[in-house]
């Protein structure tokens, strides 16, 4: 893992960011595209059969296999199922305190003025989730439960077959869960499950076909194939946001102190970094683990720790794969230095380990997901504390922040005109301006009010 000097990090960085879309896979998904644009279901099933573990001929999976997995899951492992359930209760409390905040108002300018916002939701949305090395079926709470609390109507959850063509069981056992919670006989939610995956399913989604479903927005994570889909796709469909390759990048002072809980105050600062790094960096090959830290002496500390906690991991060949490629300690010679080359990164994740945390929030404007403190470790945040993990990569947090219920979101705004001296300023300067611009048919519409509302 790389080591340098917070004065050295301009030149790395401008060395080491250069980003530029992989012709061959557009190339690829521009035909898987345009396959379904015209085929539909059967270039579904085609690709299907070509990219997936199976190609099913019915690519709908009937509601009551979800049930069944999460009452499988249940039975056979009671303990992931708590910890679903608990996650679920968590992320459905964050996202109707999220929902809270948006709001339906009118707002009077002034006398016969009368501006106004609603807040409506999507009407049809899709959660993707991968399959991959890693099935990461907490996504499907990320995903859904935004969306279920948004007031989405019909959501709809894609994710790969497996060889008995459906979806992994945990990912549908995580589903029922997600839902479990928004059943009721007056709910007007309503989920469907269908068992596609990679580019075809973005495809499919986005354009529908015979059997499935056109929605109005595409979320979640997925490879490369699907984060060119969505970007191509894009303007057809909604999206998210592009996900690149996940990162974390915490920020440590050199004494950091942690209560246990249990046997009091202990200094654990090189652990936990290096206990956090691992965890970003067993994701992918490709992950980003970075750390900026104020001491030389801490920064040997984290290197060995890293080095010790990953002779046992079971992961660690991804994980060093990882670190080798992208892992990065910046030692940093003062705090606005650190704030500075945090806010270049803009990481997905951001963990402030640090003596003085009121110093560091303002001044940090670029991440995705900020964690306090040494107990706040990021692996509370994909699973359990209740906010979401799905969140932006590839320096995106510099204009965007992560899923949540706002993406499910329309704020529209209205306008509500009476006679009054506000709405008469407001319709001569439109006149006005339309004037000005040489848009006489507008200047005409404007000029006509004036008529009518004339005593």
């Amino acid at each position: 893992m790389k080591v340098i000097q917070g004065s050295e990090f301009d030149s790395y960085w401008n060395s080491s960011t250069v980003q530029k879309n992989d012709e061959s896979v557009d190339s690829v998904v521009k035909e898987i595209i345009e396959a379904v644009r015209s085929r539909g279901d059967i270039a579904v099933r085609g690709f299907a059969s070509r990219f997936d573990k199976s190609s099913p001929q019915q690519l709908e999976v009937p509601f009551s296999a979800v049930e069944q997995a999460a009452g499988d899951l249940r039975h056979n492992d009671p303990e992931v199922a708590d910890a679903l359930t608990l996650a679920a209760e968590h992320i459905q409390r964050f996202s109707l305190k999220q929902r809270e905040q948006f709001s339906d108002f009118e707002y009077a300018m002034e006398k016969g003025l009368i501006t106004g916002q609603r807040v409506i939701p999507v009407e049809k949305a899709a959660i993707y989730v991968p399959a991959g090395r890693f099935p990461l079926f907490s996504s499907v709470l990320m995903g859904l439960i935004p969306a279920f609390c948004a007031g989405v109507e019909e959501v709809i959850l894609a994710s790969p077959p497996l060889e008995d063509g459906l979806p992994d069981r945990n990912i549908l056992a995580a589903a029922g869960i997600a839902i479990n919670n928004f059943l009721s006989p007056v709910s007007n939610v309503r989920l469907r499950v269908f068992a596609i995956g990679g580019a075809q399913a973005i495809a499919a989604l986005a354009l529908g076909t015979d059997t499935i479903p056109r929605a109005d927005l595409i979320a979640g994570p997925g490879n490369k194939f699907v984060a060119a889909a969505k970007r191509i796709l894009y303007g057809e469909v909604g999206i998210d946001f592009i996900a690149g390759p996940s990162d974390v990048l915490v920020i440590a002072d050199d004494i950091i102190v942690a209560d246990t809980g249990t046997n009091g105050p202990i200094s654990q600062a090189a652990d936990f970094i290096a206990a956090d790094m691992i965890a970003q960096a067993e994701h992918d090959p490709d992950a980003c683990a970075r750390a900026l830290i104020s001491g030389g002496d801490l920064a040997e500390q984290v290197a060995a720790a890293i080095d010790r906690q990953l002779a046992s991991l079971p992961t660690s060949e991804t994980a060093r794969a990882s670190l080798d490629s992208n892992g990065l300690i910046v030692v940093y010679q003062s705090r606005e230095e650190a704030v500075r080359i945090a806010n270049i990164i803009a990481p997905e994740h951001l963990e402030l380990q640090t003596a003085d945390d009121a110093w560091w929030i303002p001044r940090l404007k670029n991440y995705g997901s900020l964690f306090l403190g040494s107990l706040s470790a990021e692996v509370l945040g994909d699973y359990s504390a209740g906010i979401n993990h799905t969140l932006p990569t590839s320096g995106s947090a510099r204009f965007t922040g992560g899923l949540s219920v706002r993406h499910f979101l329309k704020t529209v705004t209205t306008l509500r005109c009476t006679a009054g001296t506000g709405f008469e300023k407001a319709r001569n300067a439109a006149e006005v301006l339309a004037k000005a611009e040489g848009l006489a048919g507008h200047a005409a519409s404007a000029e006509l009010r004036k008529v009518k509302n004339e005593k």
